[in-house]
Parts: structure tokens; sequence; C-alpha cells
């Protein structure tokens, strides 16, 4: 496992380093003390996650992590000393996997990473593979990234490929919003509110060519959540 930690503090790289490598010992370990050298490090390296803080000596964080996700799905953590809600709702809509709080724990950034890992699809060491999902004309494969309609591919985001993987394996059946939600970001669920999530199911019937306002796939259980309905 190859992880970039872009981070400007030589003291949490060096606790984050020993923190990784105590618990498995085949990581690699990479840093980038500023933000263009991250940018740069995640399309030369490509790690299999990204630990990013927000405040970096040439540019935000927020704007290196809008940067990654033009070319990359690669799970990213924001670490960050900035606690204000509306800090973490930007960091997660633009795209973050998760958001930590310094100070923080070892223990809590391992278990975090195991679950952002876990959700992504890439797998920390003990883990088994999720299995792919073949609905009618729709294939997607978390371990492969790949997301196929009419054997065309389709990009999704990290966010949404996650969604649609809840709600096409829990076929026919009603997903909660709160439950979609816990899935896909974990504890920083809280953070979201539903008119987040309403803005992914609208982006994810765009690219399924479904109707958004007249959908046959991922359908709305008002009040509730939503349920996902193999393509004829």
């Amino acid at each position: 496992m190859k992880i970039l930690l872009i981070e400007d503090s030589p003291e949490i790289v060096k606790g984050v380093s020993l923190t990784f490598k105590l618990r498995w010992s085949d990581a690699v370990i990479i840093s980038a003390e500023n933000g263009a050298d991250g940018i740069n490090k995640v399309e030369d390296e490509s790690p299999d996650i990204i630990i990013l803080d927000i405040n970096l000596p040439d540019m935000s964080g927020f704007d290196v992590l809008e940067h990654i996700r033009q070319f990359s799905e690669v799970p990213i953590i924001i670490l960050s000393a900035r606690d204000q809600e509306i800090d973490k709702v930007r960091g997660l809509e633009i795209g973050a996997d998760d958001y930590i709080v310094k100070p923080f724990s070892p223990s809590e950034l391992l278990v975090r990473c195991q679950a952002v890992l876990r959700r992504a699809g890439t797998h920390s060491p003990g883990e088994s593979e999720l299995r792919p999902i073949k609905s009618g004309n729709i294939y997607l494969d978390l371990s492969t990234n790949e997301f196929i309609v009419d054997n065309e591919k389709i990009h999704l985001t990290p966010n949404e490929r996650r969604i649609l993987y809840y709600l096409a394996s829990n076929e026919n059946k009603v997903v909660t919003q709160d439950a979609i939600k816990q899935y896909v970001w974990g504890n920083e669920a809280k953070y979201l509110d539903n008119t987040s999530l309403k803005r992914y199911i609208y982006q994810l019937r765009l690219k399924l060519g479904d109707n958004a306002n007249e959908p046959k796939l991922i359908l709305n259980e008002r009040g509730i959540g939503y349920r996902f309905v193999k393509p004829s």
C-alpha cells in the first residue's frame, strides 16, 4: 500500500508515518510539503490513499482536493485544525472521503483510513473484495472502478460510485437517506444534509440515462429514502 501525506509539518509527517509503519509494515510512505508537489506526486506515484492538510504554504488544501479530483478518484482524508462545520461540509462535498480534526489519535487515524479504503473498494490488509454488481445493462465493479452502461464506460466520482453500489446491492429494497450517508461518509455523515444527497442522486440519474423528473431506476420513497430498480 502506498500512502501520500500532503503536509508541511515535519512533526506530523513523522508521527503519521510511524503510525502506519507500526500497523502496516509494508506500507510505502511518500510526503509532499506543499500543494503543487502533492498534486505532482499523485500523478507520478499513484498512491492508494492521501492524507491532506488544509493549511498548506502555497495553496489551500481545498484547492488541492479540487485539482486532484479532476484526474483521480484516490481516497482522500483531510487533516485540519479547522473544526467548523462549514469547512467539513465543503471538504466532503468537493470530494474528500473523511475529515479529521487535529489533534487526533493514531488509532483514530488508522480506523478511519481502513473505513475509507473499505468504502472506496481499495482494501487494506485482511479485507475481502466487494463483489461486482451486474443489474440489467449496468455493471459496477468497485475493485476496478469500472462503471458500464449499455457497454459504454461512464465516469463516476468516488461518492457517486459508492452511493450507486449501495443502492444496487440492495436492489428493490428501500434504503433510508441516513443509511446511504452512513455507508458513504461514515462518521462524517452527520455533516451532510439530505439536500447534498439529493444532488448526488440527480447526477447519478443523469449518468444512468434515467429521467430525473420521472425516474425508473432510482426511485424516491418520500420521506424515507430511495429504491434501486433493475433496468428492464
